[in-house]
């Protein structure tokens, strides 16, 4: 059973929507193309067939992924302790650089605009912060040597 927040399972809801409102206006260009005549030279048929499967493959993917979510509230969790969906300020003890770092249940690519970090649960860094304090040093076990960080405050 995969754990995620409440904004992370409203996230896959909203990207299965787009999924599957893609996936009408692909079906609705196969069947322009379709009526066009002779299938074996349509491009435009053979392409968006293409898309289609490769459409309903990502939501198969998505829809088995939303059946073993559980869904976790930080609710009744103390203010000060770091849980699912915070966002939490790090001092790292090694060379005094800060960084702001989103507790995550499913790991998931950085955005690029944002300055945040996502980071899964079950990574060694999300396990370390997973119920630490604000004030607390955590060491994450890392390829490259242990690290420590201080948790400064929870921003979110």
């Amino acid at each position: 059973m995969q754990l995620m927040s409440a904004a992370e399972k409203a996230q896959l809801e909203k990207k299965r929507e787009d999924l599957n409102k893609s996936l009408i206006d692909v079906q609705e260009r196969i069947r322009k193309a379709a009526a066009l005549g002779d299938l074996s030279e349509n491009a435009e048929y053979h392409f968006a067939k293409e898309e289609n499967r490769s459409l309903q493959r990502e939501l198969a993917e998505l829809e088995a992924k939303l059946k073993n979510v559980a869904v976790v509230s930080s609710e009744h969790v103390p203010e000060d302790m770091v849980y699912l969906g915070h966002t939490v300020k790090l001092l790292d003890l090694s060379d005094d650089t800060e960084q702001l770092v989103r507790l995550v249940g499913e790991a998931q690519p950085p955005d690029p605009k944002s300055d945040i970090l996502p980071v899964s649960a079950s990574s060694p860094m999300g396990d370390a912060l997973m119920k630490a304090r604000v004030g607390e040093t955590v060491k994450v076990k890392a390829p490259r040597g242990t690290m420590e960080f201080k948790i400064l405050e929870i921003v979110q």
